[in-house]
């Protein structure tokens, strides 16, 4: 489980950061960075971990109680899927984790980013890989990105039904790929992912046959 020791040992106010939607054939990539300047509630505490470990309920549980913490601090970015496209999912991530950092309310000492590359956030920063299981602060972010990142998919859902994002949050599981071939690539698909990709070029082909 995730513990607060990493931002007691910097000292100052402590930024985790983390970033969801990588992988997925469509939507945003969403970055969060979380500052606890007070600490972390015990019964809060014990419940905060890596979001992939948490069920969807427990998650929007935290991320509905994350806001009224006393001294919390929340920024939430994203990165489009035309940014995505035109920079790569890499720079995309960065550019989402970066996007958080700067609407925090408050300007961070230090960050602490999940993974281990270290994004230009104009203070001092540190990478951990698996820091969504270490740190607290990282796995707050890690809820948040993930239940704003659902949301929005959830969202687009009702306007494209038949890909299941409400359930698959834009990965590219057997009921999202069927329905690429049957109705096609959307504007929130990520054009230059291989799967929406061949998709792409076979439609060219068949125009142009």
């Amino acid at each position: 489980m995730p513990d607060f020791r990493r931002e007691q040992q910097h000292g100052g106010l402590v930024a985790g950061v983390d970033e969801v939607g990588r992988g997925p054939l469509a939507g945003p990539v969403v970055a969060a960075a979380v500052v606890f300047a007070r600490g972390v509630p015990d019964d809060l505490a014990a419940v905060i971990d890596d979001s992939k470990k948490l069920k969807p309920a427990l998650r929007e549980a935290i991320a509905e109680r994350l806001p009224h913490v006393p001294g919390v601090a929340i920024g939430v970015g994203a990165a489009s899927t035309a940014e995505i496209d035109r920079i790569n999912i890499y720079h995309a991530s960065h550019l989402a984790m970066q996007r958080a950092v700067a609407r925090l309310p408050v300007r961070p000492d230090h960050v602490l980013v999940d993974g281990n590359k270290i994004p230009d956030f104009g203070c001092s920063a540190e990478a951990i890989v698996g820091g969504d299981g270490v740190s607290l602060s990282i796995a707050a972010a890690s809820i948040m990105a993930k239940v704003v990142r659902d949301r929005i998919m959830a969202r687009l859902n009702v306007r494209w039904p038949d890909y299941g994002w409400e359930k698959n949050a834009g990965y590219g599981t057997a009921v999202h790929r069927r329905a690429l071939l049957q109705t096609g690539v959307t504007p929130h698909h990520r054009k230059t992912f291989g799967t929406v990709r061949q998709q792409l070029e076979h439609l060219k082909t068949e125009t142009r046959a």
